[in-house]
């Protein structure tokens, strides 16, 4: 092939320069200055206004072009105005523009832009000299979905009888949140923890059978499940509940109350810590000397953390309370005095616990709850490796009843036991654990106390069956 004509080589040269003149104007065309600052149409225009047409004496210097003050660049895009041009121009803010700092799962965001991944918040950040990066917080949460898949991996392959879940009460909230405001049960000084367990099954005379459920066995009398909210009041929930129970049972039906908790949250304060926390020996002895009301006169309020001062005076009646009288049948003992009850009495073995719960109704226990507990969703419970390595803390519950379940291992046997977080969670508010081998130390430290009926002791005696005294 023949060398190109001098003409032709200059031909190229000439076409080549006017190729890189076009991409530069589209360089400086696709600029957008509205992420910068700064006096450009103030320090060049001064006093004089901004120009309507496209003049050359209405453009300032900016990154190696030229932005402009005048009418034009605003007709039909934006790019080229001096930053300054809405405000020193037209008087007004300019136009919102994204400034992109960083990319994350496909969203931009601008530096400082933070945002929540569960109960950790991220934030596009400039740190170190860097460029903008997303920094996240790196916190436990109550949930956490490689927990309920280790769990649910677990169960699937026969080595548990539980499994898990998100429940979206607890999402976004972070572990020691859970921790401090779910749960709430002090352990007992070392004085009250050498309390002597009582012997109830030697006293009972029955056989214990292989189920019990008390909300069969005293249809209507067994306190509903409910939630003590984001404040640590499992003490005064399940002292208040197990009480009811007990009035309801123990009466044969004649005084049904649904104590209240809050009156135990806001006037049980020697010693306890209200939405903190709270010891089960100082609220039973609490109830026993000074009473509780109902929760109709004293209603549940702290579900988000807030308690509030006491409203009632320490020695006070039904009727100097402002309550109302509770309903009874026609010819028995009016009520005026609050609803007490006995000392609390610790119960210490597995067939104690069942032969008190046949013949008296549900008991306290307190137990040790680990991270995997709070994803828990139905089954028979037992704490894994899921629920090891964080933080544990204290609870405490009522034990209903009992029973056993067929696995590929043999009869597993569990506690029927009533939570407080709502009906929403685990098994419509109850849950399944691992029945005598001391599970998360729910058998460790139960409870149990006989109420204050207005029946003779000799009526109670009868319907109860029991054969200690009321007083302890």
């Amino acid at each position: 092939m023949a060398a190109a004509s001098a003409p032709a080589r200059g031909a190229w040269l000439a076409l080549g320069a006017v190729l890189l003149a076009l991409a530069a104007v589209a360089l400086v065309e696709g600029a957008d200055y509205s992420d910068l600052r700064g006096d450009y149409c103030a320090r060049s225009r001064g006093d004089r206004k901004c120009c309507r047409d496209r003049r050359d004496d209405c453009s300032v210097p900016i990154l190696g072009t030229l932005c402009y003050c005048d009418e034009f660049c605003n007709r039909t895009r934006n790019e080229d105005c001096c930053p300054d041009y809405w405000a020193h121009c037209l008087g007004m803010e300019p136009p919102p523009q994204l400034v992109f700092g960083c990319r994350h799962e496909g969203r931009d965001l601008r530096v400082g832009q933070s945002f929540k991944i569960n109960c950790n918040l991220c934030t596009c950040s400039v740190a170190g000299g860097a460029g903008p990066e997303v920094l996240c917080e790196t916190a436990a949460c109550m949930v956490e979905p490689e927990v309920i898949r280790g769990v649910n991996a677990r169960h699937d392959a026969g080595a548990i009888g539980w499994r898990a879940a998100n429940h979206s009460a607890f999402w976004g909230r972070r572990l020691d949140e859970g921790l401090s405001l779910r749960l709430g049960t002090l352990q007992p000084q070392r004085t009250v923890r050498r309390m002597r367990p009582i012997r109830r099954w030697e006293n009972h005379g029955s056989r214990i059978p292989s189920h019990f459920d008390a909300r069969r066995r005293w249809q209507g009398r067994i306190t509903p499940v409910r939630d003590q909210g984001w404040c640590g009041a499992s003490w005064a929930l399940s002292t208040a509940a197990v009480a009811s129970d007990r009035f309801a049972i123990m009466s044969v039906g004649e005084e049904h109350p649904a104590l209240a908790p809050m009156h135990l949250l806001a006037c049980n304060t020697r010693g306890q810590r209200g939405c903190g926390g709270g010891y089960l020996d100082r609220a039973w002895f609490f109830t026993r000397k000074y009473g509780l009301v109902d929760d109709d006169c004293y209603p549940y309020s702290a579900q988000q953390g807030h308690v509030g001062a006491c409203r009632l005076p320490l020695h006070t009646t039904l009727q100097a309370a402002g309550c109302r009288a509770p309903q009874q049948r026609v010819g028995a003992s009016p009520r005026s005095a609050l609803f007490h009850t006995g000392p609390p009495y610790r119960l210490g073995s597995e067939s104690d616990i069942q032969a008190e719960i046949m013949a008296s109704g549900p008991v306290q226990a307190t137990m040790k709850v680990y991270h995997d507990f709070f994803v828990y969703k139905g089954g028979v419970y037992q704490q894994t490796a899921q629920g090891a390595g964080e933080r544990a803390g204290y609870h405490s519950v009522r034990i209903l009843g009992w029973g056993e379940e067929n696995t590929r291992a043999g009869p597993l046997k569990y506690w029927l036991v009533a939570n407080s977080w709502g009906e929403q969670w685990g098994e419509q508010g109850l849950f399944r654990i691992r029945r005598g081998s001391n599970e998360c130390e729910i058998e460790d430290f139960v409870l149990a106390s006989w109420a204050d009926t207005v029946m003779p002791p000799v009526e109670k005696m009868k319907h109860n069956g029991n054969a200690h005294s009321n007083v302890i």
